[in-house]
């Protein structure tokens, strides 16, 4: 872990140190959930990209295994 200092506005301190006493956490463990919530809920959504884009190929009666280049770079597939 690294420390970091955080400036907070009296409430949003005092906010903190009752929620962290009502689910009997520190509230260093609290923000860091808290930011973790947040972050996580923000990434890049993980249906997006190439390899999402060859989900469910195997259902594909013309797709042969020599065709994941072209699914994942655009490549033609190989004869």
């Amino acid at each position: 872990m690294q420390p970091a200092e955080v400036m907070l506005e009296d409430w949003e301190m005092e906010a903190l140190r009752a929620a962290a006493k009502r689910q009997g956490k520190s509230v260093s463990a609290l923000l860091r959930e808290i930011l973790s919530a947040h972050l996580a809920s923000h990434r890049p959504d993980a249906t997006r990209g190439k390899l999402a884009s060859i989900a469910g190929i195997i259902e594909d009666d013309e797709a042969t295994g020599r065709d994941h280049d072209s699914w994942l770079y655009g490549r033609a597939p190989r004869d």
